[in-house]
């Protein structure tokens, strides 16, 4: 057997040998039948040289060879390199770690970078967009103070029930059991069931909406120990609040770790999330442990502590709510948001980010926008409000193959009943999103026509003359035609952008359509 591989291997020398002889002008030497070793720093061993420096080292004036391999693991960038005797794999922040021995770092610096790679690896998912950071430091904000309020409430509860008779006790937890938890979990049924569509349509809003109460059900926690006798009536109350800002949370939490998951990570999104908020929440912990124990030698004081940290802690909890917000960036196409992006196509002439259509769209707590003039609605003809000619007109030059018509519409909002005039989107049944967006960006169109030119002064008074309804068909045409003509770009470069064009999210108001019918 042992003649038998020596003469196997004598053989593939002789013809590499040969082989290398064919080659006049090449530099590598003939290999020696000499045993390969491999060493731990990966030194060759063979006696051939590819590139005369290699062996010679780096050399004086000349540096260490860089190997076109980058290595990124854990936050930190390394690259190869090659210093004539052994391969080493060199970090961005000048340590280095060879692989014939480990070089050791600065003990101070290493440890820092070890010990912030690994912060970061446990609560950070892998690979999120920039805006995720500035998210989870206003949710760091927000958790901590919420925790502390909270903690602070319980206490208040507990002693408002110790200031009440004892015999009361029993029949008092029965109740608190029935009419604080049973009515809770009630509103909270309803209450999901009443906004299940503005969880999409309306998350950001939703979300702060409820924020807001669940910050007043902290504030009546602690008014408990101040009025012992209605303890249970504040406590449901109570209950009945956090109960909805919970189901506001549940509800709203996916679709937020859906805008962060770039690379489908979703599960991963989720998973740090919730180990954020357990690590967030026990600093809030924390918090009202020191601030119990710094008072705890004075019990009037320590009862009138939370009365004056309430306003506080409620207000950072709040604002890092809402700045967290502004930091959530959403992909999905809602009404408001893809009236921004026509918006902003006609007047400049290109599709907006979802950063900057975030920007733009921002909280609306207050409800402020869609009352400027001319608001674009979709939906239905209200039939309690005054019906122009003009829709009429609208609708009878419908044909089999439109899936909407725009029309004008007159209707009465607020408290006031103040008259607003506005564009009606009316959608047919079996409409599409493209149907929807070429919907949306010609009413866009025509509120431009009629902010800009006289028509829109003619039609405020619905004023059913010839002349009007000959501006009015003009508009309609003009409008078709400029839809036409730049949908394709459109859709381009909103599917470039990211943004989810499968669907588009209505409200259950958006979501009424007509039927048409040819008699």
């Amino acid at each position: 057997m042992q003649s038998t591989l020596n003469s196997s291997f004598s053989h593939t020398q002789l013809n590499f040998q040969t082989k290398v002889q064919n080659f006049p002008n090449s530099h590598t030497k003939p290999i020696s039948p000499k045993t390969l070793n491999l060493t731990n720093s990966l030194r060759t061993s063979i006696n051939c040289e590819p590139e005369e420096h290699l062996n010679d080292g780096p050399g004086p004036g000349r540096g260490p060879i860089r190997l076109p391999v980058v290595v990124r693991h854990s936050g930190r960038v390394s690259r190869y390199m090659w210093d004539g005797n052994s391969v080493k794999l060199v970090s961005v922040d000048g340590g280095a770690t060879s692989f014939s021995g480990v070089e050791l770092e600065d003990g101070f610096g290493k440890l820092s970078r070890v010990l912030s790679l690994g912060v970061r690896d446990f609560f950070i998912p892998k690979r999120v967009p920039e805006n995720y950071m500035d998210y989870v430091k206003w949710k760091f904000l927000h958790r901590v103070f919420s925790s502390a309020l909270q903690v602070l409430a319980t206490q208040a509860m507990f002693r408002a029930i110790g200031i009440g008779y004892s015999r009361s006790l029993p029949s008092a937890a029965a109740l608190n059991w029935v009419l604080k938890d049973g009515l809770g979990r009630l509103s909270r049924c309803i209450y999901t069931a009443s906004l299940a569509s503005a969880f999409d349509t309306n998350l950001k809003r939703v979300r702060f909406s409820t924020s807001v109460i669940f910050s007043l059900s902290i504030g009546l926690e602690l008014l408990t120990p101040t009025f012992p006798q209605q303890f249970l009536l504040l406590a449901t109350i109570a209950n009945i609040a956090k109960q909805i800002s919970l189901a506001c949370y549940l509800a709203t939490a996916p679709a937020v770790h859906r805008s962060f998951a770039i690379a489908d990570n979703l599960g991963e999104v989720s998973a740090k999330a919730q180990i954020q908020t357990v690590c967030f929440d026990n600093l809030g912990l924390m918090l009202a442990a020191i601030l119990n124990i710094l008072f705890k030698n004075n019990y009037r004081l320590l009862a009138g502590v939370p009365f004056v940290i309430y306003p506080i802690f409620s207000a950072i909890d709040l604002f890092g709510i809402y700045q967290g917000l502004q930091h959530v960036h959403l992909q999905t196409l809602t009404k408001d948001r893809l009236e921004i992006i026509l918006n902003t196509w006609i007047e400049l002439g290109y599709v907006p980010s979802p950063a900057e259509v975030s920007k733009k769209e921002g909280i609306d707590f207050l409800r402020t926008k869609g009352k400027g003039l001319w608001p674009i609605r979709i939906g239905c003809l209200n039939t309690k409000d005054q019906i122009p000619v003009l829709s009429m007109t609208a609708m009878q030059s419908l044909s089999d193959k439109d899936y909407y018509f725009i029309c004008v519409e007159n209707s009465h909002r607020g408290f006031s009943k103040t008259k607003q005039r506005g564009i009606l989107l009316s959608l047919r049944e079996g409409a599409g999103t493209a149907d929807i967006i070429m919907g949306l960006l010609q009413a866009c169109y025509i509120r431009k026509a009629l902010l800009f030119s006289s028509c829109g002064t003619v039609l405020d008074d619905f004023n059913p003359a010839g002349l009007v309804h000959e501006e009015w068909i003009k508009l309609m045409e003009d409008s078709k035609r400029s839809v036409e003509t730049g949908i394709s770009e459109l859709n381009d470069q909103m599917t470039a952008l990211s943004w989810a064009m499968k669907n588009i999210l209505l409200s259950t108001e958006e979501q009424a359509r007509y039927s048409f019918v040819d008699d």
